[in-house]
């Protein structure tokens, strides 16, 4: 008997709802792996798996309650069935399936136009992005299968009116085959354990896991740990690009045996079809497996239903073929988190441009690091836009005539012109309160991408809002500096974050007009606040931080100096120095030889502190009160590591920060409700839309039970330190 067996992956770039263009994905994607198994292994693969929901595309949200979803994607499940090309091939196939009135997230697992199995997920995913159970019911009985009736429109293809549905497995001749999804991966006793000591060799995952930064290290080790746990031959798949979200899912399909990693797909492409494949050798499975406490606890397994096919993976003929041999290991490839924003990003941009029809984008563009990061990420997408035409993607190209202004054979040639065409920046000064190094700074960095930039003033809009309070009002305000009062001071700042806006907005809707760009169109605004200024509620609502989209909106300040600083040397931008040694400053009270707005000093922290109090508000999941760890972290006790120059603060201290912070997150909430949508990269983003889902209005933090027990706590741990003598000053 055969034992060598080559199978096949996919990164697909789907589209929710875009059934026709899902099916013609997918049905390139099955061409693609026959063809690299023929030319790689000398045989076909025996196997082809595709992402989870690839024909309605993962993020339908409530159009997965609609009843019209359902009869697409059967539709498009019949197309697949009747091409005769997708033959010869067992198939593996995201789609949601209506049973009993019930919907289900399945997998279809077919051959030669007939389905085999239809395996629903297990456990569904419920946190953070993820709203599984809104839309879909755990199939709640393992190891349990019934008869699914099929539709009219497939009775003729399947030869009959039902199949089975449920968590079986497919055995073939020389193996077993078995399904998990996505979410079951990570669950505590995935479906695999049972699988592996239930004899089943391949194991397929069909996944539409979403980017976040440094997330691929867990996904790797999970799967690789699972398979170094129970042997067999795990088979990921995944969906990679924006499918109508603001998640990226980045791809990264891999084939792992034993442990080892065989074949890993690109984690960041702008390729809309990937396949990988490998040649795995069955026996390994085998001989991996024969320790006998594994025997014992195999004995004991629960018993699958197996569905039988007489399709076979492997042949005595393809193992006698010399040049056809098992697949080696290879090193897993992992992306710095300096790469992973400035490829998930750019790719995320790129597939929202291509998609929506617009023009390009705007940023306006202040001088300082936020806004310098989201023009280096638009300038990142080009870069990956012009290697991909030079790579031939003819996809890319066709995107880049229609987009961009080059007609016929004409594409751009470096990423410069291409960002020269599709990306706009606008610097907005005012005489007082802007210098002359953050409006040199918008310039150099705008002139070294190649963007069209423009620079105006917008003192004329400020004076005429002004001028409507001492009109009408009879009432002069002034900055601070000025001798103003906190709300006159507030006020002005506010004219002008607001008038930015509406200027952007302005110049967005006209300048593809200005530049006779074929066909007009608008520019999407692009937002620049990033998840320190978001949490912190440091931004004024409806001001240049409210765009159409917002690509730095989940990143931390620390992560974008890093990638600036990055950018600056692989993207040769030297210009971009400048922005990593300026002082954080939103320009909007006047300079004066004595004051220079300033970020930090406005919040009362800095944004490494931010960063802390994102994490264990929302991946920590603690209250005020919890928060009391922070005494020990921030303390003179804590143990400094290498070159640590975070400082130390007294017991009394941190309670301030905390109480401060939790104060202004209170009083701003309502700030995120409308805040601009943003590329989902880090896992404590207090992002409204969607992911962190919280009351806009709350009680005063500084009445709160918790703030009394922060209070109570600090008096004991005071009291303590007088009676010991210890006293609680800074350490610098």
């Amino acid at each position: 008997m055969g034992h060598l067996i080559t199978v096949a992956t996919c990164n697909l770039n789907q589209w929710a709802l875009d059934f026709e263009g899902n099916t013609r994905r997918i049905i390139e994607s099955i061409h693609k792996a026959k063809e690299a198994g023929a030319r790689q292994a000398g045989t076909p693969p025996s196997l082809r798996v595709g992402p989870e929901l690839e024909i309605c595309g993962y993020g339908c949200l409530d159009h997965l309650l609609e009843q019209d979803l359902y009869l697409h994607s059967l539709q498009c499940l019949k197309t697949i069935l009747e091409d005769k090309s997708c033959h010869d091939i067992l198939l593996d196939v995201g789609m949601p399936i209506l049973h009993r009135n019930v919907r289900y997230n399945c997998r279809i697992i077919c051959f030669n136009g007939k389905i085999l199995l239809i395996r629903p997920k297990l456990y569904l995913a419920g946190d953070g992005n993820y709203r599984e159970h809104r839309f879909f019911t755990p199939w709640l009985r393992p190891q349990y299968c019934e008869d699914y009736y099929l539709p009219r429109m497939l009775w003729k293809l399947q030869g009959s009116n039902k199949v089975r549905i449920g968590d079986a497995v497919i055995s073939t001749p020389d193996t077993t085959i078995g399904c998990e999804t996505c979410e079951e991966l990570f669950t505590s006793d995935p479906p695999h354990n049972h699988m592996s000591l239930n004899g089943v060799e391949v194991i397929t995952n069909s996944s539409g896991s979403h980017f976040t930064l440094r997330k691929l290290n867990t996904r790797m080790q999970l799967i690789q740990e699972a398979t170094r746990k129970n042997g067999g031959i795990y088979i990921y798949s995944n969906q990679q690009g924006c499918d109508g979200d603001r998640l990226y899912y980045d791809g990264c399909a891999m084939i792992i045996c034993n442990g080892k990693l065989l074949a890993q797909g690109s984690q960041f492409s702008l390729t809309d079809v990937e396949v990988v494949t490998a040649t795995v050798d069955l026996e390994e499975v085998r001989a991996f497996r024969c320790a006998p406490s594994r025997g014992l606890q195999a004995v004991k397994a629960p018993v699958y239903e197996r569905v039988e096919t007489p399709f076979e993976l492997s042949s005595e003929e393809g193992d006698l073929d010399l040049h056809r041999v098992p697949s080696l290991e290879i090193e897993p490839r992992y992306h710095s988190p300096e790469e992973e924003i400035a490829l998930c990003t750019g790719a995320f941009l790129w597939d929202y441009l291509r998609r929506c029809g617009v023009a390009g984008y705007l940023v306006p563009l202040s001088g300082g690091i936020d806004s310098c990061a989201t023009a280096v990420i638009v300038f990142s997408m080009c870069r990956m836009v012009i290697e991909a035409c030079k790579a031939g993607n003819e996809q890319v190209i066709s995107d880049v005539k229609r987009i961009a202004k080059f007609g016929g054979d004409k594409v751009p040639k470096t990423p410069e012109a291409l960002c020269n065409q599709l990306f706009h920046t606008v610097y907005m000064g005012m005489s007082k309160q802007s210098s002359k190094e953050t409006r040199q700074r918008a310039k150099d960095l705008a002139e070294a991408i190649g963007a069209y930039h423009v620079n105006l003033d917008i003192d004329d809009v400020y004076n005429a809002q002004r001028n409507l309070i001492v009109n009408t009002l009879n009432f002069e305000p002034k900055f601070k500096v000025e001798g103003g009062s906190i709300a006159e001071n507030l006020t002005l700042q506010n004219i002008q974050a607001r008038s930015r806006m509406v200027t952007a907005y302005e110049f967005a809707q006209i300048l593809p007009t200005t530049r006779q760009r074929p066909g007009g169109g608008s520019l999407l605004v692009l937002g620049s606040a990033n998840v320190g200024e978001s949490l912190r509620g440091y931004f004024t609502k409806y001001d240049c931080s409210s765009a159409d989209i917002n690509p730095i909106g989940s990143i931390d300040k620390s992560d974008l100096k890093r990638f600036i600083a990055w950018a600056e040397v692989n993207f040769k931008l030297p210009c971009l120095h400048g922005f990593l040694t300026a002082v954080p400053t939103a320009e909007l009270e006047p300079i004066t030889e004595t004051y220079v707005q300033s970020d930090e000093a406005d919040m009362g922290m800095t944004y490494d502190e931010l960063t802390v109090f994102g994490r264990l508000r929302k991946v920590d999941k603690l209250g005020p009160y919890g928060f009391q760890r922070l005494v020990h972290e921030w303390g003179p006790s804590r143990p400094r590591i290498g070159d640590d120059q975070t400082p130390v603060y007294t017991p009394k201290q941190v309670a301030e920060k905390v109480k401060r912070f939790f104060h202004f997150y209170a009083i701003n909430r309502h700030k995120l409700t409308t805040i601009t949508p943003a590329l989902h990269c880090n896992d404590y983003s207090p992002d409204d839309n969607r992911f962190d889902l919280r009351p806009f209005l709350y009680p005063p933090f500084f009445q709160s039970l918790g703030f009394r027990c922060i209070d109570k706590d600090l008096e004991k741990i005071e009291a303590k330190e007088k009676s010991s003598g210890v006293e609680g000053d800074t350490v610098d």
